[in-house]
């Protein structure tokens, strides 16, 4: 089985570049749109202030050089001042591929990172097409001052010119991927379940300045703590680990373990405690040569289980930086998905999924699993669902503790919503109340650890840990809060939809009251027959007795 598998790695015969066409995409235009594109501080503007941390996570609009150093530097100088004064970040550009490209060139073509060569050739064909590198040229180094300066420049003045790079600097050289990570932004969603581009990586500080809790914060260190993964839209190093930009680090599973664990977030534990995640961990770590590239995993790198790279870079056969293509329920699930899944765009990207889970596995046993998956999330939602109507209830109905007497409003430009997603990050005296957070909490960690724990194959995660059980105990609290605040507020609980007991239940339940007046109205009538018929009888036969006692 293994020998067709590996074989089967080796036909497919695709590059990995994955952009659609033979053409090569235009970097001058590529890089327009990209900065046309930007959000920049997004159309919350006014209600949020940078602090100086985020200069790293968004450089395009926050980064200004430093005044501490004066005076222009050369290439030599950059390397010699930061072996002394940052030898971490110069030790691992040191040992890169990028400190000396000529061993590159030197590889063997039996050594797995051969490929490399023509990766190289092609990084050098688009700066001559730039004018940056003249025609035969070979580019021996990337230095400090072409990522910080610009591409072969030979000097930079360090307090005015200095810069840190963003992912157009990236793409100068490194073209295809950067078309790859932007074509993300182009995916639609049929029944525009979300916007254009999202959720990817290539907008993902779109989402996080457009969001309208992150603006609202007043802890801007705080919130912060989101740009710190909400800034692939702006840098590469968030997978390709500054300085060393490491494709092999890049290949596994701990490169995305950063952003992707946490309750919402929780793709890397699920993954790790997944049957996948315990080969990686006890054979790929020792035995796997992360060095090859995702398209020859299998048949070079001795990959015997997927990494997270291997599901989501690969659609159709080939690799690349677009991780989109497959996506079907997204960040979290909702009706909206739900209700649509057998539309074709859904369809075909199931069968991708298939197609992928059958470099492993059968297409019937891919299919079934993912059935499972998709009904699995479903029954799931529906539980969240009908916990929503009941907290919007009680919102609506104004029975929400402390609604009418100790509820702020959040910070502008939030609005005031039932459970909703400012919750989890604002609290002010009764806002949210308690049943509330606890929504919160279910559609936003547990409904959505069920969901990954699923599709990552996690089943303590999904089934009891996290998912399924978290979402019966939140429910049921949620219940049993509707009741106490209805019964508390003398209305009926007509304004939240209860389940109904079981048909005997409620059957003996009915029956027991009733029988209970019945028996007592009987009793009375009974004692009352039962005098007037037996009474007098009684009295007489009493009555001749005691004359017979006399006359003895």
């Amino acid at each position: 089985m293994l020998t067709l598998l590996m074989l089967l790695f080796s036909l497919m015969g695709f590059s990995g570049i994955g952009v659609a066409g033979t053409d090569k995409p235009d970097f001058e235009q590529l890089k327009k749109n990209y900065y046309d594109a930007h959000p920049g501080k997004g159309s919350h503007a006014a209600y949020w202030e940078p602090i100086p941390i985020q200069k790293y996570w968004n450089p395009k609009d926050f980064y200004k050089p430093p005044k501490t150093v004066q005076g222009e530097f050369g290439r030599a100088a950059c390397a010699t001042c930061h072996e002394a004064s940052t030898p971490g970040a110069f030790h691992a550009w040191k040992n890169s591929v990028h400190s000396n490209l000529s061993a590159i060139r030197n590889l063997p073509d039996s050594d797995v990172r051969a490929y490399k060569k023509q990766k190289l050739a092609e990084v050098e064909g688009n700066l001559v097409k730039q004018g940056l590198l003249k025609q035969g040229q070979p580019l021996d180094q990337v230095g400090c001052i072409d990522c910080h300066g610009g591409v072969g420049k030979e000097k930079v003045n360090h307090a005015e010119n200095l810069v840190m790079p963003d992912r157009a600097a990236c793409g100068t050289c490194h073209l295809d991927e950067f078309a790859e990570a932007e074509s993300e932004k182009n995916q639609e969603w049929p029944q525009k379940q979300w916007g254009k581009g999202h959720p990817s990586h290539a907008v993902d500080w779109e989402a996080n300045v457009e969001n309208t809790i992150w603006a609202a914060m007043p802890e801007r260190e705080v919130a912060q703590g989101c740009d710190m993964c909400h800034y692939q839209q702006n840098k590469c190093d968030g997978c390709h680990t500054r300085h060393s930009f490491s494709a092999a680090e890049a290949r596994q599973p701990e490169a995305c373990s950063t952003c992707h664990n946490g309750a919402d977030h929780n793709e890397f534990e699920n993954f790790m405690m997944s049957k996948h995640g315990t080969v990686y961990q006890t054979q790929g770590k020792a035995k796997w040569n992360f060095e090859v590239p995702l398209k020859d995993a299998i048949a070079k790198g001795g990959y015997t289980a997927p990494t997270c790279q291997v599901c989501h870079f690969e659609y159709k056969g080939g690799y690349s930086h677009n991780l989109v293509r497959k996506v079907r329920w997204a960040f979290n699930p909702t009706p909206a998905i739900a209700d649509n899944l057998g539309h074709s765009w859904f369809e075909d990207r199931k069968q991708a999924w298939v197609d992928t889970c059958s470099l492993c596995h059968s297409a019937s046993f891919a299919k079934a699993y993912l059935d499972a998956a998709d009904k699995g999330t479903i029954q799931a939602l529906a539980v969240e669902q009908e916990a929503k109507k009941v907290v919007t209830q009680l919102y609506d109905d104004g029975l929400l503790v402390g609604q009418k007497t100790n509820r702020p409003h959040p910070p502008a430009p939030e609005k005031d919503a039932p459970g909703g997603f400012f919750q989890l990050f604002w609290a002010k005296g009764n806002n949210p109340s308690r049943v509330e957070r606890i929504h919160a909490d279910m559609w936003e960690h547990d409904l959505i650890k069920h969901y990954k724990g699923m599709f990552h194959t996690n089943p303590g995660g999904f089934t009891y840990t996290e998912g399924w059980s978290e979402l019966m105990k939140d429910y049921a609290e949620i219940m049993d809060e509707d009741t106490r605040l209805r019964e508390a507020s003398g209305k009926s609980a007509a304004g939240s939809k209860a389940v109904a007991a079981p048909a005997s239940t409620a059957k003996s339940k009915e029956g027991g009251s009733g029988l209970s007046f019945t028996g007592l109205l009987l009793i009375v009538l009974g004692l009352g027959v039962a005098y007037k018929v037996f009474g007098p009888f009684r009295f007489k036969k009493a009555e001749t007795s005691e004359q017979g006692e006399e006359s003895k």
